[in-house]
């Protein structure tokens, strides 16, 4: 009887191309520079927008978020001004886990797959999920994972409050990550074991300017989370068989923030938005009379007739909306820099039978700018505790040579490629 052909992904989400090549060169990731020799690394873009919850459901699922319907970690529920939260249950396409019946499937931490469904094998979803009872499946797992310690996630507060304790807190949640893999390497009998370390996109918001500035207190704090990331790497590459099919990627970039831009504020003062009220905790402040609002990551919405409550746009005036905000965005500059980089409209970047919860715009800031949408906002630009910001066009992609040859992994890789690439990888073996 023939073996079936394994395939072991591991995500470091947010880690940016530029910081594989630069720690791979200066020996902080020795294991990651040996193993770049045998395979391919390429710079990959990520989702837009640039956020985990689309990413990752992009890679799993292989299709944009026109079709897998995730679009942010926040929505209005429909026909209000209230936040919703998606789940992995409003997730419309399938992950390849699911469309591989035959296959038994270990899913560690994937971003936005909670609750966990039911599978053959087992998963632990990542974050946000609030009840570890619901993130596991099965949940005979739960008792086990209390006994290696298991962390769904850091807790970020200690980072606004206790940068000691809140890399303490990074240290021990990467350690219980670590057990629980082993221990599901070893008993669980698997085809495909898909691993996510998210600790990185942690440090990346608070000390991103730990790892561009080498005089930083924290910067060797920050090289030695990604050196233990790399001996974990190199360990589970020891493990390999010589057919596995082996990728590591990240689902975004990072970059530094040098201002936060609050958008919401800047469509108030250009006349698109007006608030009454406005609180942290709803966007029911929209009032009577506004033509567009955004939301994060940089998700405009035009204030339409119908689709929203106090909706006043009606649908022959939407394209002169946008074309307003688009003259508006384009002249957003500070301090002489313009803002944005890209503006996408709805119909050139999303197709599929969920682009009716599309925004009608996303934006891209230029490097250095953090797009924000507080309806609390009272000017313009803030700095907060965060000094990274996500970026799209430098995730990274790794694969292994021997499943697949550096002619049929892209130049230029997307997210959505990577699902196609472990198909293709996995069914070449057998």
């Amino acid at each position: 009887m023939a073996i079936k052909k394994r395939a072991i992904i591991i995500g470091v989400d947010g880690v940016p191309h530029g910081l594989v090549t630069r720690f791979s060169a200066d020996g902080t990731m020795p294991n990651i520079a040996r193993i770049l020799h045998d395979g391919t690394l390429r710079q990959m873009e990520s989702s837009i927008p640039d956020v985990s919850c689309v990413a990752w459901s992009t890679v799993i699922t292989g299709k944009p978020p026109g079709e897998h319907g995730i679009y942010g970690f926040m929505n209005l529920s429909p026909g209000t001004y209230r936040f919703a939260f998606p789940t992995f249950n409003d997730l419309k396409a399938a992950p390849l886990w699911e469309e591989a019946p035959g296959r038994r499937s270990v899913i560690v931490n994937i971003p936005a797959t909670y609750p966990a469904r039911e599978l053959n094998g087992v998963m632990i979803s990542g974050f946000v999920a609030v009840d570890i009872e619901r993130a596991v499946y099965p949940r005979s797992l739960v008792p086990k994972l209390r006994e290696l310690g298991y962390r769904i996630d850091v807790d970020a507060a200690k980072g606004r409050s206790d940068m000691a304790a809140f890399l303490s807190d990074c240290e021990e949640t990467l350690e219980a990550r670590v057990r629980t893999y082993r221990y599901l390497w070893e008993k669980e009998a698997w085809d495909l074991f898909f691993l996510v370390f998210t600790s990185t996109d942690r440090l990346g918001h608070f000390l991103f300017e730990a790892f561009e500035k080498k005089d930083h207190l924290y910067h060797e704090a920050f090289r030695s989370h990604f050196r233990r990331i790399d001996e974990v790497v190199g360990e589970i590459y020891g493990r390999l068989r010589d057919d596995d099919l082996f990728m590591v990627l990240s689902d975004h970039g990072f970059g530094a923030i040098e201002l936060e831009v609050n958008i919401n504020y800047f469509l108030k003062e250009r006349g698109f938005l007006n608030t009454v009220n406005p609180s942290p905790d709803s966007f029911d402040g929209v009032g009577e009379g506004s033509t567009a609002f955004a939301l994060d990551p940089g998700r405009i919405y035009v204030h339409t007739a119908g689709r929203y409550p106090r909706g006043c746009v009606k649908r022959e005036d939407k394209g002169n909306v946008i074309e307003d905000l688009e003259e508006a965005l384009r002249a957003l500059a500070i301090n002489g820099r313009r803002v944005v980089r890209r503006i996408c409209r709805s119909e050139e970047i999303f197709a599929g039978p969920c682009i009716g919860h599309a925004p009608d715009l996303v934006i891209l800031p230029q490097r250095g700018f953090d797009l924000k949408s507080r309806l609390v906002a009272n000017q313009l630009t803030s700095k907060s505790v965060f000094t990274g910001a996500h970026t799209q066009d430098d995730a990274f992609l790794f694969v292994r040579s021997g499943s697949l040859s550096e002619s049929e992994i892209p130049a230029h890789p997307w997210v959505g490629d990577v699902r196609s690439l472990i198909e293709k990888g996995v069914a070449r073996g057998e």
